[in-house]
């Protein structure tokens, strides 16, 4: 890849600076707050309305395309649309400054927790935060919903999923693939339910002018090119895994860590929220790295850092390897491990993109593809419904007892075990959220210090 040329060669198109776009990309990134929907709507509001970069339909291709990734779909929307501006040079900005201040703060509050996470007030402050986050998980489910399921069959779709992923544990691929094969079918079909949402049209925006007469290298797919991008890309994301598996065995705590979040890269399809389901329920009841109101607790750093809300899985490979630092002392065992599961994590992202992209510019405007994707969209609202239940289990009951009656394969709540403080607290935050429409970061701090306020009561 020739960096220099990717910077000077792609923006004569559309009259954008690469400079310019680092200062719009960095940006982004530090208002990126909220979640993947927080992040997207951002994104729109700066790229779309603000700077008319990219035309609203072009957004949402890329959008729906990034929803069927495995991974985190805001940051590899950002590195779809940094790509189609400015070439490899601009999906790597766009990518990577999207989730450098997160890797920056959930470091930093790692090492805080790891330290102090047993003192009083930091366990107060993090169960405050706990009761807001369920809230916000809450309202994503709402967000999202609203956006998705425009009809009666996409709600049916999301309820089915739900049903599937919670009360039978259906493996989320299987979900996703199946609502791609209706979706495929139906829109073929002539369903007007499939139909994808009117997209509108360019109306100026810089993306779609240079785009429209002659398209430019990069954006054509070209088969030779892709093998070459995959390899390298494919280098970078597992060498550093398989040197680990020879060097330690997979017994070892970094290898272990290598390992699961490169099958978490390659499985959890959905974006953040349908990861963070599968993920901290292999964490927590399959490697015992955390427990479960630590994943919550880290969760709650993800969501009151900038980035990507996957950026907790760095927080799992920290205390991971804080836990086990084989050898190493527990600090330095866990900076590595941190960084080693945003390393596997990410990775694949850019992968996806530089190598996918300019086939899925190929298919706009295909009809079969737009159904799948809208159907794919409406099945990851129940995966999200899933999750907001599993905390709301963790959260608010303090036993659980589970389920094991084939086909059934669920937790239930133990109703006597209701943690009323939590409760309290966590009607508070969705009543602050969806009644008087206070922001995420208010809801989270106000939360935080009622979580301090109570433990000085003697209430928690």
């Amino acid at each position: 890849m020739d960096v220099r040329a990717d910077q000077a060669g792609a923006g004569a198109g559309h009259g954008i600076s690469f400079n310019e776009a680092f200062r719009v990309w960095l940006r982004v990134a530090c208002l990126s707050f909220g979640g993947p929907a927080g992040q997207i709507a951002v994104m729109h509001r700066i790229l779309v309305e603000e700077k008319k970069w990219i035309s609203e339909g072009r957004f949402l291709h890329a959008l729906n395309y990034c929803m069927l990734l495995p991974g985190p779909e805001a940051q590899q929307l950002a590195t779809y649309v940094g790509w189609l501006m400015h070439r490899t040079a601009g999906g790597l900005m766009a990518g990577g400054l999207f989730i450098l201040p997160g890797i920056i703060a959930i470091m930093g509050l790692s090492y805080i927790y790891a330290a102090f996470g047993n003192v009083s007030f930091v366990e107060a402050l993090f169960f405050g935060l706990k009761a807001a986050v369920l809230a916000v998980v809450v309202e994503a489910v709402v967000r999202v919903g609203k956006r998705a399921l425009k009809n009666r069959i996409m709600i049916a779709l999301a309820g089915i999923a739900f049903v599937a992923i919670f009360f039978f544990a259906v493996p989320f691929p299987i979900i996703i693939i199946a609502a791609g094969l209706i979706g495929y079918a139906g829109a073929r079909s002539g369903r007007p339910e499939f139909a994808p949402a009117g997209h509108g049209h360019g109306g100026g925006a810089a993306i779609d002018s240079m785009l429209g007469e002659a398209v430019p290298d990069h954006v054509r797919p070209n088969t030779a090119r892709a093998i070459r991008v995959g390899a390298l890309w494919l280098a970078l994301w597992l060498v550093p895994v398989i040197a680990l598996l020879m060097a330690l065995g997979q017994a070892n705590v970094f290898s272990q860590i290598a390992l699961f979040f490169s099958k978490m890269a390659l499985v959890t399809f959905g974006g953040a929220y349908a990861v963070l389901a599968y993920v901290a329920q292999q964490a927590v009841e399959h490697y015992h790295w955390l427990k479960p109101h630590e994943m919550l607790d880290g969760l709650g750093m993800a969501e009151t850092t900038p980035g990507p809300l996957i950026m907790v899985l760095q927080f799992v490979g920290f205390m991971a390897a804080y836990r086990d630092p084989s050898g190493l002392s527990p600090m330095l065992a866990a900076t590595l491990g941190g960084l080693l599961a945003t390393w596997v994590t990410f990775m694949p992202c850019f992968l996806w993109i530089f190598v996918g992209a300019p086939y899925i510019e190929r298919l706009r405007g295909n009809a079969g593809l737009a159904g799948a994707l809208s159907a794919i969209t409406a099945a990851v609202v129940g995966v999200i419904l899933n999750l907001s239940i599993w905390f709301a289990l963790h959260i608010l009951f303090r036993e659980t007892v589970p389920v094991h009656a084939f086909p059934l394969n669920f937790d239930m709540p133990v109703l006597r075990s209701v943690d009323v403080p939590a409760l309290v607290l966590a009607i508070a935050a969705a009543t602050a959220i969806f009644r008087f429409k206070l922001g995420m970061l208010t809801v989270l701090a106000g939360s935080c210090a009622a979580g301090v306020a109570l433990r000085m009561a003697g209430v928690i």
